[in-house]
């Protein structure tokens, strides 16, 4: 059955969970298995899923935004003030003359529509890169052939910016022009941790996300803020434990408790985190692994398109 592409984001409470080993391992399992599949990493302060994914860009965007520029000389000055007073950003203020703050500008073009005598106008400041690659990963001994095209679409921070969420949609924007109008394709967005704009940035039109927890009492401390903020959200997900066997069950105890679906486990073990450490995907690396990312596969996109489909008959 011809579906269309389905956007699953991964996400987690805190950093340190495994959020992006998830990832990208269930990126290149998808292709493999036959899906297109787009990864992309949300995470523009701290990309780190190419590290997996060898291979130079491909492509490289500067992304910049909408900023404004005042012709002093256009400005009614103190008789106005409009463009400061409505600025709900705080980006104009008024000192002897309005003055801009472009890093706090998050590009609405307000102020230019309600000047009153057209002394804003628009350029622009960039923000970071989109870079795209095609990795060209080795396909195990005994895989099936029929591996689908596989596309990294991560995005890089311009240091000293401030704002992440202008360049993460730009990310996700750049990743669905990769994957419209493919059947049955794949897009996961690795998204940055924590419960902040970053982060709710990436999983906010998802249809479907994964949070990424360990047992340990900070991963259900996180764990419990990252559910609150998808129930605020609305957003259908459900929970994958990593590094199974360590810690304690409370986790899976609150899971119950909440009637939050488990979508499945990643077991510890050592040889798992030295793959980690030393860039190798553990499907490749640890024995067992391509079958537990095959099950968790199947399980989140039922999850997925369960959800889907209950949100079709509400909206019907």
């Amino acid at each position: 059955m011809t579906r269309k592409s389905m956007h699953i984001a991964i996400a987690s409470g805190k950093g340190g969970t495994g959020k992006t080993t998830l990832a990208v391992n269930l990126a290149v399992h998808a292709a493999r298995s036959g899906h297109p599949t787009v990864l992309a990493d949300c995470d523009v302060e701290e990309p780190n899923a190419h590290l997996f994914m060898p291979g130079e860009p491909v492509m490289t965007l500067t992304h910049s935004l909408p900023v404004p520029a005042v012709d002093k000389a256009k400005c009614l000055g103190d008789s106005c003030r409009k463009c400061v007073e409505e600025c709900r950003f705080k980006a104009l203020t008024w000192m002897k003359g309005v003055m801009a703050f472009s890093e706090l500008c998050h590009g609405c073009g307000l102020c230019m529509m309600i000047c009153p005598s057209g002394a804003i106008t628009e350029t622009t400041r960039p923000v970071g890169t989109v870079e795209i690659r095609k990795p060209q990963l080795p396909v195990p001994a005994g895989a099936s052939a029929g591996a689908a095209a596989l596309t990294l679409v991560s995005g890089r921070m311009r240091i000293s910016e401030a704002m992440a969420p202008p360049l993460i949609r730009e990310v996700k924007q750049q990743a669905h022009a990769v994957s419209a109008g493919t059947p049955n394709g794949l897009t996961f967005w690795d998204s940055p941790p924590g419960t902040s704009c970053p982060m709710i940035s990436t999983v906010e039109n998802a249809d479907y996300s994964v949070l990424v927890t360990e047992p340990t009492p900070f991963g259900l401390h996180d764990l419990r803020l990252a559910v609150e903020t998808l129930h605020t959200l609305g957003r259908p997900f459900g929970v994958v434990i990593n590094r199974d066997g360590m810690g304690d069950g409370r986790v899976r105890e609150y899971l119950d408790r909440h009637r939050i679906p488990l979508l499945g486990t990643v077991p510890h073990s050592p040889q798992a985190a030295q793959a980690v450490s030393s860039g190798r995907l553990l499907i490749d690396a640890v024995d067992g692994m391509t079958g537990c990312f095959d099950r968790l596969l199947h399980t989140v996109l039922r999850h997925a398109h369960n959800a889907a489909q209950h949100g079709q008959e509400k909206t019907a």
